[in-house]
């Protein structure tokens, strides 16, 4: 019983149409909804070990030196040495995280992995 945009818009969702309201509006509901724990009806402590594993899978990799779950563990940021890994393998690491986070985890919608390799200097100037 609900309006054709509403039915159109939900059954498109998770694509994103910014020209379009309701897509718009469905996107940052979900968001809001995944931000915080147990509103999916997910306990706590599962949700924190879950963020734990994210964070364990992906600094098992060689290189890694760094990793956290953010977003609510729509996402993991991985902090790599740059000595050690290339920038073409930073490509293909993130790759490799996901998919492993795919095989040895349950979770709701997806999980973004942002894999980070920089090098920093500075120097005082007098």
């Amino acid at each position: 019983g609900e309006k054709k945009k509403v039915v159109e818009a939900i059954r498109e969702y998770p694509k994103l149409h910014p020209e379009r309201a309701l897509s718009c509006i469905l996107q940052s509901a979900e968001l809001m909804s995944r931000a915080r724990p147990g509103a999916r009806k997910e306990r706590v402590d599962n949700y924190i070990h879950r963020l734990e594993e994210m964070e364990s899978i992906s600094k098992s990799f060689a290189g890694v030196e760094q990793a956290f779950a953010v977003q609510a563990g729509a996402e993991v940021r991985v902090m790599v040495n740059y000595t050690k890994v290339s920038d073409k393998e930073v490509l293909a690491l993130s790759r490799e995280i996901a998919g492993r986070i795919e095989e040895q985890l349950s979770y709701p919608g997806e999980v973004r992995v942002t894999v980070i390799r920089e090098a920093r200097a500075s120097e005082v100037a007098r």
